[in-house]
């Protein structure tokens, strides 16, 4: 169960699409940890490691999750809406109601999760999980694929700078300009 804490770096903020992407790699991450935990909560129950993984996905998801929505939402999304793209306005309109969507299941799973990381439950909700991890995988791959080769088109090296120190300064981290 050691596995289920994943520990891999991410790339700076100088660079936020990538930083964007990273974060997209750490929601795999966790939402492979939780595939993990419903064949791993059977046979071992809630045990330390089980824990112990269990408060690494509350503590992604309770922050570094929500800067990720924050991110797209207060900084990216309103910079594309800036430009005169219209297919790019209807894609930002669908992800927003997707982060809805996404946040609907987080606060579903939640109080799910927190039990078994203070060790009063066993098990989680096989539904619950699975839509969360549906909800997420479908959304990454319309980011990947749809949202995030177009900012580069859309968005030049001010605004990219601008993006990654607005990321930089909501999670107290240091921007180092290369551009």
């Amino acid at each position: 169960m050691s596995d289920l804490l994943d520990s891999a770096s991410v790339p700076s903020f100088d660079n936020p699409l990538e930083m964007l992407l990273a974060c997209h790699g750490k929601i795999q991450t966790q939402c492979a940890t939780l595939s993990k935990l419903l064949q791993y909560l059977p046979s071992h129950g809630c045990d330390v490691q089980a824990q112990q993984a269990t408060q690494a996905i509350l503590r992604y998801f309770d922050t570094a999750g929500q800067d990720h929505h924050d991110d797209e939402e207060q900084d990216l999304f309103p910079r594309l809406l800036a430009t005169p793209n219209v297919e790019m306005h209807e894609l930002i309109a669908r992800l927003l109601d997707e982060h809805t969507l996404l946040d609907s299941a987080w606060q579903q799973l939640r109080p799910l999760l927190l039990a078994i990381a203070e060790g009063r439950a066993t098990e989680l909700d096989i539904q619950s999980v699975e839509h969360f991890i549906t909800v997420h995988e479908h959304h990454i791959s319309l980011e990947n694929t749809q949202l995030l080769p177009q900012v580069a088109k859309l968005l030049g090296p001010i605004q990219l700078e601008a993006l990654g120190r607005s990321m930089a300064a909501r999670r107290g981290a240091v921007f180092s300009n290369t551009y």
